[in-house]
């Protein structure tokens, strides 16, 4: 067998995590690990059936295409040959006429185009005999490979029970291969994908070199814009089939054998459908010497109803036609020329061997199913309800499976909608919690609106009664740069500061250095050093007299300064002493109003300002007792 792509695969970049994938397969063979983004098909444990890939609507599910090898062969120097399946008829209701269809077969480059049904009748006629021949040893027929998969994987113990015979897709290849010789390129078309896997069990995939499906058919009609209008009608090449025609309903291969269906004289039991075959198989191996049939089985509901078809509903509707197609090419069929075709053709050996793969996996110990079922909530036997939404059977054989390591707690729908509710309940609680911190918050955002509205208020308020003081008033940094001063400072120090406060409104960083003498402004750097006011302290300033005094605002970072003009006009004459103390106290008392006004949002110059307050007390004090 040559080393291809899995028959099926999933496509990471469309899986949506529906799990439907797992829920449908009947062998397990679709794994979900807690540590993968995605599901992953097992090739190893897979029998192509294809549930899979009808199930998934994101159609993540993709199998192996082939129309590019197709291509090449119908492109080479090779002569190429179709074998067309039956089953035609049920997809293909849309072509009028079958002798078209196989027209329009030929305009892809076909050279030859044969009919399975032909390969159906050889097959037919083997089984006949075999089960003439059975003395009690019951078959089960190999038409279907997932079939054949399934018990080579599955049942090994039953393979010497499957009937030693080739499909008829391989029949009417071999049939092909010595009409025209083993040179010849056959390309098997029909409703199948893991067709695509036995083609490559014979002559190491040159047997049928290459399967397309009947969608992979329809996407080359389309490629290459080939229409039924378009061509001329074209019948199949001989040899013909017969009641082979009737393949694709599941009884059909026993009727075009001639073998009797009646339920009283019939040796063969037919199923098909995912859910009779699974019930067939197991009935097979556990009571098959009561049952004493042979069984002829289908994974599908018959080649009508394959994976790779455009559609899978209207199974009656698609029986009628296999019917109507049936009886048609019948009705035309040289039977004489048939016969002979039979007996020239049956001389071929169309046996065939199998290959016990055994994929199945020991079952966990019971404490570990047991763990897995308390993990959904099913604690005890009761809460069991094996309602089947998870795709198995049973609560125990899900929890069996999760065990094993293909499956995750959260296929199971009763405990999916525990964790839903009780997520949904944490939602409510957290959406309430947010609303109310919302709340909380917004009421804070307006709180906040409404203080800093005040603080700006008593800001400009305080700056309009700094500005109306005739005490000069100046705040520094540590760097002595200028970080507040009102006019009366301005004043004071002269026309270059009137200068400035021109283009820099209070003088806002201006270095004060620039603006005062050394022994003025070493004061400054005094305080701001030592943390230490500097009271009352007379110097000269130009023409000025000036009593200065400054407080630490904030350590080592800022400090104040209140200025006076001692040789202003307020403060000359016989009452200077008197008139120093007044303005000191209505000072004081603006200073005190300001503080009022700033309440505990108090600025930095508020900080200075009630220093102020506190050195001056101390300094008036003794001076009124002097006057007095």
């Amino acid at each position: 067998m040559t080393d291809k792509k899995p028959v099926l695969y999933i496509n990471s970049d469309k899986c949506r995590n529906s799990y439907s994938c797992v829920r449908v397969c009947p062998v397990n063979a679709i794994e979900v690990k807690p540590q993968k983004t995605h599901p992953n098909i097992l090739p190893d444990r897979c029998i192509g059936c294809g549930l899979c890939f009808v199930e998934c609507s994101p159609r993540a599910i993709e199998f192996r295409d082939s129309r590019e090898e197709v291509k090449n062969l119908l492109s080479s120097d090779r002569k190429t040959a179709a074998l067309l399946e039956p089953s035609i008829a049920s997809e293909f209701d849309d072509v009028t006429d079958y002798r078209k269809f196989v027209g329009m077969v030929r305009s892809l480059g076909f050279d030859y185009v044969h009919e399975v049904s032909f390969g159906v009748d050889l097959i037919a006629m083997e089984y006949a005999r075999l089960f003439s021949l059975a003395e009690g040893k019951y078959m089960i027929t190999a038409n279907c490979p997932s079939i054949v998969k399934m018990v080579e994987k599955f049942f090994p113990e039953m393979v010497p029970n499957l009937a030693p015979l080739v499909s008829p897709m391989i029949a009417t290849a071999m049939v092909v291969k010595e009409i025209y010789g083993p040179d010849v390129a056959t390309i098997q078309i029909g409703p199948c994908l893991d067709a695509k896997d036995e083609a490559l069990q014979y002559n190491d995939g040159k047997l049928v070199d290459q399967v397309l499906t009947f969608v992979e058919l329809r996407q080359l009609f389309d490629e290459f814009k080939i229409q039924e209008r378009l061509v001329k009608i074209s019948d199949f090449d001989p040899p013909h089939g017969n009641w082979g025609a009737l393949y694709p309903l599941p009884p059909g291969i026993i009727q075009a054998g001639g073998i009797k269906r009646d339920m009283v004289s019939s040796s063969v039991i037919t199923a098909s459908g995912k859910e009779d075959i699974l019930e067939a198989i197991h009935d097979f191996d556990k009571h098959i010497d009561t049952i004493r049939h042979h069984f002829n089985l289908f994974f599908c509901h018959g080649c009508l109803l394959g994976p790779a078809m455009e559609k899978h509903n209207e199974r009656f509707r698609r029986r009628a036609l296999v019917r109507l197609y049936a009886e048609k090419r019948v009705e035309v069929l040289d039977h004489e020329l048939w016969q002979e075709n039979i007996e020239k053709w049956s001389k071929l050996d169309y046996s065939r061997t199998f290959n016990p793969n055994d994929q199945r996996i020991m079952e966990p110990p019971e404490e570990a199913i047991i763990e897995v079922l308390k993990i959904v909530g099913k604690n005890n036997p009761d809460e069991e309800i094996n309602c089947g939404a998870c795709g198995y059977l049973s609560c125990r054989e899900f929890a069996s499976t999760v065990a094993k390591g293909l499956a995750v707690p959260e296929m199971c729908h009763t405990f999916n909608l525990r964790n839903k509710q009780e997520y949904i309940e944490t939602l409510r609680q957290t959406n309430r919690k947010l609303a109310e911190t919302k709340k909380a918050l917004k009421e804070s955002e307006e709180l906040a609106r409404r203080e800093k509205e005040i603080a700006q208020s008593a800001s400009d308020m305080m700056n309009n009664m700094l500005e109306k003081l005739p005490t000069g008033v100046v705040i520094v940094d540590s760097n002595l740069k200028i970080l507040h001063s009102n006019q009366s400072f301005i004043n004071i120090i002269g026309e270059d500061a009137r200068d400035i406060a021109e283009v820099i409104p209070g003088l806002a960083g201006a270095d004060i250095k620039t603006l005062i003498p050394f022994n003025v402004y070493n004061l400054f750097t005094f305080v701001i050093r030592e943390d230490e006011p500097v009271v009352s302290k007379d110097v000269h300033f130009e023409d000025k007299m000036l009593n200065i005094s400054i407080f630490p605002i904030k350590k080592n970072k800022m400090c104040g300064a209140i200025i006076r003009d001692l040789y202003s006009p307020e403060v000359q004459g016989e009452e200077v002493t008197f008139r120093v103390t007044e303005v000191i106290e209505k000072n004081l008392e603006m200073v005190q109003k300001i503080g009022f006004l700033l309440g505990e949002g108090a600025s930095e110059t508020e900080q200075m300002l009630n220093s102020i307050i506190e050195s001056y007390k101390t300094k008036i004090s003794p001076l009124k007792h002097n006057l007095k």
